[in-house]
């Protein structure tokens, strides 16, 4: 495909949005472009649940912004642009609270001209979320808080609120209601994954997500998508669907893990999806799920490499730097993709992530293995939108700068592989230690299994089991493990111009980075933290002193978390994962700004459109690239909006 197609699409703030593209998806069987389109619009049909979950205003603000954006023929010219500015950001990261620093950030107009702006649209037609008996104005006076105040609902997640303050009570989020983390003690969740927790009356009730109860009208949506998926599917990935489906009628636990089990199993599926509730990072306490959903197929080319790994896994198990009673002693049905996405919905994106090991049930990867995903396509969108200064502005040298150039892309791709195989995917847990390690960590949960997963990946990078398996060549290794360690040194300083508030990291894999380069630092002569010209840059002084501190702080990790040691794991990330220097980082934020570096990126997805014949049958589905994400935006609102008829992305024949 020609280079000359656009990558970087606009920056909004902070925020670089970028398009990705699915060159394969054309080349597909019939078959899995059919199963991918019912896939795709169940990846649509769930998107406002994480909304839901996010924010509990989130998709009445998000109506009130998106109906004055289609009928703004009488909005203030300046007011629109900045409805437009917000609107943008409140997509990318599905709410009014930042993907990555948790704080709200705020509409820059007033009050009086957000309601001029409504009165104006709808005098030409615009639907507002009034309820009964409310006036738009009311209507505006009962959002104003949540679209003006930053002191209210001020952070979407805090796991590290202060002394004193309860971390539910302090995360916006709407995962529970009126609980604290004191009226948890001595209760024990049935649904813990996929419930929002309520106290009514000083009872806590259980609103399970399943069909008919909460969000009952967008999984009937889902299941309906899944149901037509069935029968494209392969017959290990239609096993793998009807158990989901059962899990999304039900909401019961074992059903959730007859799904896990069925999924893994299912190996060799051209296209493959993750919907549900998945991730626990949206939760203070690391347990409640946030709904997101991912359409992808096989990239057969990139895939080869990353089998490598899944195929030795047990070779690099026996190896772990940490205590034997630690490791597993069989290791089976560890597999690994490397995919094209198609579309990432919920928590899965705009905002994605580039690798992907699951599930996360603890008991199921270590009696049944686990998948690893490797997102191609995300990373070369990523590569070909990155400015050269992203590279240059914060390495010591230009043999560094050199070095990011030629290997950063590859050595990033290989270290992402191994954090999600052979990191997310090894060790077990103590024996006697019952139930997930989430229960023991609670909120150090996810930041300290980010951490071991990235640890295994940089101990093992250096190893010649690499050039054995043909994964990097031996002229080149040195290299290769040089440029990761100097970015991932690099990244550690790089990630505080995203946090332009407050002095401390919310986000689970920045307190990572942060944590195992703070403690490199602390604890080996690996990393100097040097000055130039009144800028700082942490330089790699000693690779050989950065991989054997790796293997020390990796030992301690996987104990803490084998032994579901909440004390030390607490210990652990205050000290190293949690604080930072403010006026560093206002010296970061200052040379970022200076060369208009992005802090983070949003995604424009592809579009799938159905083409149907007389008969009704599917004749084929047509991707195309819309490199707008207001368009996107809108038609996927319109679309949650009109399931199943009327929907703008398919094309029926006319009966």
């Amino acid at each position: 495909m020609s280079d000359s197609r656009p990558s970087l699409l606009e920056r909004v703030g902070e925020a670089a949005v970028v398009q990705i593209y699915a060159d394969g998806f054309a080349a597909l069987p019939l078959r899995d472009k059919a199963l991918t389109w019912h896939l795709y619009l169940a990846a649509l049909a769930g998107r406002d649940i994480y909304y839901d979950q996010r924010y509990r205003h989130s998709l009445e603000m998000r109506a009130v912004l998106e109906a004055i954006l289609i009928h703004d023929e009488d909005v203030d010219t300046r007011v629109l642009d900045e409805i437009r500015r917000y609107a943008k950001l409140f997509w990318i990261n599905t709410g009014p609270y930042n993907n990555l620093t948790a704080r709200k950030f705020l509409l820059g107009v007033t009050r009086d001209e957000l309601a001029a702006a409504a009165t104006a649209a709808a005098r030409h037609g615009a639907a507002f979320p009034q309820r009964s008996g409310e006036s738009l104005e009311t209507l505006i006076d009962r959002l104003a808080p949540m679209f003006f105040d930053a002191s209210f609902d001020a952070v979407v997640t805090s796991k590290s609120p202060g002394p004193g303050q309860d971390i539910l009570q302090a995360s916006a989020n709407n995962l529970y209601v009126d609980v604290t983390m004191a009226d948890l003690e001595a209760y024990r969740e049935r649904h813990g994954l996929n419930s929002r927790l309520v106290n009514r009356d000083g009872e806590l009730i259980e609103e399970v997500y399943r069909a008919g109860g909460r969000y009952d009208r967008e999984i009937s949506r889902i299941v309906s998508h899944l149901e037509d998926a069935v029968a494209f599917a392969t017959p290990s990935m239609a096993e793998a669907l009807r158990a989901l489906i059962r899990y999304y009628r039900s909401g019961d636990d074992a059903d959730r893990v007859a799904y896990d089990i069925a999924w893994v199993r299912d190996q060799d599926s051209a296209v493959d999806t993750v919907n549900g509730f998945v991730e626990v990072y949206l939760d203070a306490r690391g347990v409640k799920g946030a709904w997101e959903a991912l359409v992808y197929y096989v990239n057969a080319d990139k895939t080869r490499a990353i089998q490598a790994l899944a195929a030795h896994a047990a070779w690099f198990e026996a190896r772990m730097p940490w205590d034997p009673r630690f490791r597993k002693t069989a290791v089976s049905g560890v597999t690994a993709k490397a995919i094209d996405v198609v579309v990432e919905t919920g928590d899965a994106g705009p905002v994605t992530a580039i690798g992907v090991n699951l599930p996360n049930d603890q008991a199921v990867r270590e009696a049944y293995g686990s998948k690893s995903i490797t997102l191609s396509n995300v990373n070369d969108a990523y590569e070909r939108s990155a400015p050269d200064a992203m590279r240059t502005e914060f390495c010591w040298d230009a043999a560094e700068a050199e070095r990011a150039r030629r290997w950063g892309a590859f050595s990033q791709e290989l270290t992402t592989e191994m954090h999600e195989v052979i990191g997310h995917g090894s060790g077990r847990m103590a024996d006697g230690i019952t139930g997930a390690p989430q229960q023991y960590l609670k909120e150090c949960f996810s930041a300290m299994e980010e951490s071991r997963a990235d640890l295994v990946a940089l101990y093992f990078l250096p190893d010649p089991e690499l050039v054995t398996l043909g994964l990097v060549a031996a002229p080149d290794h040195e290299e290769i493990v040089r440029t990761e360690y100097e970015y991932f040194t690099r990244n550690a300083l790089l990630q505080l111009r995203r946090v332009r508030h407050g002095t401390q990291l919310e986000e689970d894999h920045m307190r990572n980075r942060h944590l195992i380069v703070s403690w490199l630092m602390a604890h080996t002569p690996a990393i100097e933290r040097r000055q130039r010209g009144g800028k700082t840059y942490f330089v790699l002084a000693d690779p050989q002193a950065f991989r054997e501190g790796v293997g020390r702080l990796l030992a301690d990790v996987q104990r803490i978390k084998g032994d579901g040691d909440y004390a030390a794991a607490t210990r652990l990330l205050d000290t190293y994962g949690v604080h930072f220097d403010p006026a560093l980082r206002d010296e970061i934020v200052a040379r970022a700004d200076a060369l208009d570096l992005p802090s983070y990126t949003g995604f424009v997805m592809p579009r799938l459109e159905a083409r149907y014949g007389d008969d009704g049958t599917i004749v084929d589905v047509e991707i195309s690239y819309p490199c707008d994400l207001e368009t996107q935006m809108l038609e996927y609102s319109a679309v949650s909006a009109c399931f199943p008829a009327a929907s703008p992305l398919t094309t029926r024949p006319t009966r």
